[in-house]
C-alpha cells in the first residue's frame, strides 16, 4: 500500500556481521506483532539468513517465531522498527543496493480466503553507517 516508504533512507547500520535497516509500516493502522508474518533482508543481492532474523520494536526484539502470538506489541504507522540479520556488508562507504520483503495479515480485513494477508517490498541505495 505504501510500498515505497518502507526502507528509512540512511538507517543501514553494519556491526560485527550484523546488519540492520529501520522500516516503517506499509499501513495505515497500526497492527499487533502477531500480524507481522516475516520479513527479508537483502544488501547487494545477498540475503541474510532467515533464521538470523530480528525485529525490535517498543525497544524490544523478536525472532519472527515470537511475533506469532504477539497481541501486546503493537507497530504504529509513526514509529520505526528495526529489521536485522546476519549479513556482512564488505565496503560500508559504497553505496549499497538495500531490499526489503514484508509480509503482514490486516486482521480486521476478511476475504472470501480469509484474513487478508499483504506483501509488500521496498528497495534503496544508501551507504551503511559502522556502529
Amino acid at each position: 500500500m505504501i510500498a515505497d516508504r518502507i526502507i528509512e533512507q540512511g538507517t543501514l547500520t553494519t556491526v560485527d556481521g550484523r546488519t540492520a535497516v529501520e522500516v516503517r509500516i506499509p499501513w495505515y493502522r497500526a497492527l499487533p506483532g502477531s500480524c507481522i508474518a516475516g520479513a527479508a533482508l537483502t544488501v547487494d543481492g545477498v540475503a541474510a539468513p532467515a533464521e538470523s532474523l530480528r525485529w525490535t520494536m517498543n525497544e524490544r526484539t523478536f525472532s519472527f517465531d515470537e511475533l506469532v502470538d504477539r497481541t501486546d506489541e503493537w507497530w504504529f504507522p509513526l514509529d520505526s522498527a528495526v529489521l536485522s540479520g546476519e549479513l556482512a556488508v564488505d565496503d560500508p562507504q559504497a553505496e549499497h543496493e538495500v531490499r526489503v520483503d514484508l509480509k503482514l495479515y490486516i486482521p480486521y480485513i476478511i476475504t472470501d480466503h480469509g484474513v487478508l494477508h499483504i506483501e509488500e517490498h521496498d528497495t534503496k541505495t544508501m551507504k551503511a553507517a559502522q556502529r
